[in-house]
């Protein structure tokens, strides 16, 4: 079996639902149709757990030549914003896959929606509640305990069409009145214990205005606006798998079209924190600088940060899709980012933290134009031409005074390579009134042009430099992990916040070949790591760079073990 063959069999294997779609086509079931949706809530930006079920559900979508649609869950209008709307659309469209032919809302149902409801009270199957909320909680019951029934929910039916094209009017206040649905009090599924299918809330709507003052619960209008769109497979993730029954019993009461529900483990990531709710105090409370802040763990803020779609649909095939809940750590989504751009990012030079050298025996007013590959890793990358000149800039980190044996790098007598350009060797060093060193004193030896010798002599060090009166000044941001704690699940997933998660550089200066850079170009800075343009704070003359994920690759390093 080839490599391609048996790549393909294990993601199969690590994808369930792939294999009960295929079975289903086999079978024609649903006429052999396959239509999905991904129906994300219009109240935040989407994070790398969101682009799990995206790669999913667009991804099964184009494979087996079916549809997908984008649906926004619009059923709670005091927290809904076009923002939201517009950066799903962003999001979705950036991972590579198309919004289709239509965008659907839930809002586009309300009608049906509400047909619906007077369906089940006309039916005997719902109810109009006056209890408050706090008395709907202790009526319910435990995990241990059965519910009680609601006082009032055997009021008769006419009563109930009457209260509820009330409700629906706008004649009573937000939280006097809400529909239940009649089901079981002493069900040991505690969602099957008269839920609510609708809740006055007098909200202005993005969509629909002031016309209603009534919306439904997400539980009443999930199942049925997958009915309604004619959804085979409704793909979701495993917390509500105990709404299941609820869903089928909707559908069934109902008597429409009753879509497949199927459960998987959602992505849970170490070092970071998925839940909306966590995010959204994350940018309230000023933690981040917003939900496209590049440490955070929103398609936005990866995309800012310098993640690629390839390099997150290739994480996404490799954690595959599973029934049973598990973490996954971040280091091998970063693996997935360097291996995409090693292979496509250019090879550039940047100093981050520069050293000034002066090259005693270099001609005065001489510059070259020395030639440089642009990636090793592509043969149809090319070369690109660097400027070299009497004076340079190399890291700081690169020179130590008293270096020890095993430093390779330029110390004071000692000679080293200049990446693409030649041997050098430090014969003073330059200090201020502080003590603190300013410069080198340096000599170059004419005949290792290019960085190489004839006469067999070996340096064990290369060093990345730019030349100074060519050099382009920038801004560099070096993240690292927003949070200190790999689970955060007990305790205040504030107090692990990383007060170090950015360092801010400036004055760093950059090969002239940057200045053409571009957002979202990723680009290695040698021996530095990745880094791109940031898409928000850069400016023609005034560069923001991005470090999108360092050279060390931890993930790498444990698949070997």
């Amino acid at each position: 079996m080839n490599n391609n063959n048996q790549e393909e069999q294990n993601l199969s294997k690590a994808n369930f639902v792939r294999n009960i779609i295929i079975d289903d086509v086999k079978n024609n079931k649903h006429n052999g149709k396959v239509v999905l949706r991904f129906p994300p809530e219009p109240n935040g930006y989407l994070h790398i757990g969101h682009a799990k079920s995206i790669c999913l559900n667009f991804g099964l979508a184009k494979e087996f030549h079916g549809s997908c649609n984008l649906r926004f869950d619009d059923t709670n209008p005091t927290k809904e914003e076009e923002e939201y709307i517009e950066s799903i659309k962003n999001d979705v469209q950036w991972l590579g896959f198309g919004l289709g032919e239509k965008i659907f809302y839930t809002s586009d149902y309300f009608e049906q929606l509400y047909s619906f409801a007077l369906q089940l009270v006309k039916a005997g199957k719902a109810y109009v509640e006056d209890l408050t909320a706090e008395e709907i909680r202790e009526y319910r019951g435990t995990l241990k305990e059965p519910g009680k029934e609601s006082p009032y929910r055997n009021r008769s039916i006419e009563e109930n069409i009457d209260l509820l094209e009330k409700m629906k009017n706008g004649d009573f206040e937000d939280g006097k009145h809400v529909l239940r649905a009649k089901i079981d009090m002493a069900s040991p599924n505690i969602n099957l214990r008269d839920p609510v299918l609708y809740r006055i809330q007098k909200a202005h709507h993005h969509r629909t205005g002031d016309r209603w003052s009534i919306y439904p619960m997400y539980d009443f209008a999930h199942g049925q606006s997958d009915s309604i769109e004619g959804i085979t497979h409704s793909v979701c993730t495993l917390e509500f798998e105990d709404h299941r029954p609820l869903y089928d019993w909707f559908i069934e009461q109902l008597g429409i079209h009753h879509p497949q529900q199927i459960e998987f483990a959602r992505l849970n990531l170490s070092y970071t924190v998925m839940s909306k709710r966590k995010l959204l105090q994350l940018v309230e409370e000023k933690y981040v600088e917003g939900w496209d802040d590049p440490r955070m763990p929103t398609i936005s803020g990866l995309r800012r940060r310098g993640f690629t779609p390839a390099s997150i649909k290739d994480f996404m095939e490799r954690i595959g899709v599973a029934k049973a809940d598990s973490s996954v750590d971040v280091a091998l989504l970063e693996h997935c980012l360097r291996e995409d751009l090693n292979k496509n990012a250019p090879r550039v030079m940047a100093v981050l933290r520069p050293l000034r050298v002066v090259i005693t025996n270099y001609p005065e007013n001489q510059v070259e134009e020395l030639e440089a590959e642009n990636n090793p890793e592509d043969e149809t990358a090319g070369t690109r031409t660097m400027p070299f000149s009497k004076v340079i800039y190399i890291e700081q980190d690169d020179f130590m005074e008293d270096a020890p044996k095993k430093f390779f790098r330029l110390s004071q007598g000692r000679e080293v390579r200049l990446k693409h350009a030649y041997y050098v060797t430090c014969n003073e060093v330059i200090k201020n009134e502080n003590g603190d060193i300013i410069e080198l004193q340096c000599s170059y030896d004419p005949a290792t042009k290019g960085g190489w010798s004839d006469d067999g002599r070996k340096v064990k060090g290369t060093l990345h430099w730019v030349s100074e009166q060519h050099a382009l000044k920038a801004t560099v941001r070096l993240y690292d992990r927003l949070f200190t704690k790999a689970n955060m699940n007990k305790g205040d997933f504030k107090e692990f916040i990383n007060p170090d998660s950015v360092e801010v550089l400036e004055n760093c200066l950059l090969e002239p070949s940057l200045s053409t850079a571009k957002a979202e170009i990723n680009y290695q800075f040698l021996r530095q790591g990745y880094f791109c343009v940031d898409s928000k704070d850069s400016k023609e003359g005034a560069l923001i760079f991005n470090r999108s994920v360092s050279l060390k690759d931890s993930w790498a390093n444990q698949a070997k073990k």
